[in-house]
């Protein structure tokens, strides 16, 4: 792990830099620098300020965010605890700088925070056509648990170019 970066629960000072970092990694051109983008796949907004604030001061809810010794945001994601099970969703990192292991970093603060809440199990959907996404949980552990959910209509996430579906992915902390 990089001794210069925190992994530190967000709070409601830091929804618009939030805002900014996910819509940035998930949409429009500039998220076309990083590897995650989901433009050619859902055109909107990713998130609004309303979505994280309520995630950010929700009870069982965190934002774990990822900060430099400059106090920048980095990359953030998004976990909800479900009794013993820790929904992980939203793993952001800043398009240019994706591709440098913070993702891994963050992934992994993520895991150690989900154990620390007594957590025995991390639990995520990944749209099933990001096959270059899915691989990269495969190589930290994560297994596809065979379930398919569908893509919510309308536009929370975005309004789907396509069909898609979610498949659900587990880790066994």
């Amino acid at each position: 792990m990089d001794p210069s970066l925190l992994f530190v629960p967000a709070t409601i000072n830091d929804v618009p830099q939030l805002v900014t970092l996910v819509n940035s990694a998930y949409r429009g051109d500039s998220s076309r620098i990083g590897w995650t983008t989901e433009a050619d796949l859902l055109e909107g907004t990713r998130t609004d300020a309303a979505d994280l604030t309520e995630m950010v001061q929700k009870k069982g809810d965190t934002i774990l965010k990822c900060i430099d010794a400059a106090n920048r945001i980095l990359a953030c994601v998004y976990l909800q605890k479900k009794e013993t099970v820790m929904y992980l969703g939203m793993l952001t990192v800043l398009p240019q700088l994706q591709a440098k292991g913070i993702g891994k970093q963050l992934l992994a603060a993520a895991e150690n925070f989900a154990s620390q809440q007594q957590c025995t199990t991390v639990e995520m959907t990944v749209i099933s056509v990001r096959h270059e996404l899915i691989d990269w949980y495969k190589k930290r552990g994560y297994h596809s648990t065979g379930i398919t959910k569908p893509f919510p209509k309308g536009n929370k996430f975005g309004v789907a170019k396509q069909p898609l579906e979610f498949i659900v992915l587990t880790k066994i902390l």
